[in-house]
């Protein structure tokens, strides 16, 4: 964790329907200090969307040599890497290598569309490999969710995602770009 990291807590309880994977989650999400809330909400998000009792946080910014979340099997082995954002094709390879799945997750509008249109050719070759786009807009609401303390459900059913609190209903469905 960082220096001047802020802290969030989250009870997410998730229901994938299309997984079949119902469980409750007691999560800790340290903000790093360059960290903006968008990019927190969509670890959370990508967090209710990939749910399994051993998706964990990683260091992410802090570490350049880990996911923003992975989930490993009981080796030790990388089952699932997911990156936030447009990471460079460099580091998607070598996420490439070291795990079963990678997953980035972009949310960034033009600027994923770009990047993108950029990579694309070059990581279609990646067959484990899937890439996901969120709507700004999407992440812009799902940011107004975003508490110290938090008490959120995501339900997942035909690929929409809809994340409640008491007091706020998001639903939102990512692109697929590649997967």
């Amino acid at each position: 964790m960082a220096p001047n990291s802020k802290i969030y807590k989250a009870e997410l309880q998730v229901t994938d329907m299309d997984r079949q994977y119902y469980a409750s989650h007691n999560l800790t999400l340290a903000q790093h200090p360059s960290e903006t809330a968008a990019r927190l909400m969509v670890r959370l998000i990508a967090f209710a969307l990939y749910a399994d009792q051993r998706l964990e946080f990683g260091r992410g910014l802090s570490d350049t040599d880990q996911a923003d979340l992975w989930q490993r099997d009981y080796t030790g082995e990388i089952e699932r890497w997911i990156d936030l954002g447009q990471p460079d094709e460099s580091r998607i390879r070598k996420a490439c290598a070291r795990a079963r799945q990678v997953v980035v997750v972009n949310y960034s509008g033009n600027a994923a569309a770009i990047w993108w249109q950029k990579t694309a050719p070059t990581l279609s070759r990646l067959k484990n490999l899937t890439v996901i786009d969120f709507a700004p807009d999407d992440i812009e609401a799902a940011t107004a969710l975003l508490e110290r303390g938090m008490r959120l459900t995501a339900m997942i059913q035909d690929g929409e995602l809809q994340l409640m609190s008491d007091r706020l209903n998001v639903a939102m469905t990512p692109q697929v770009r590649m997967g």
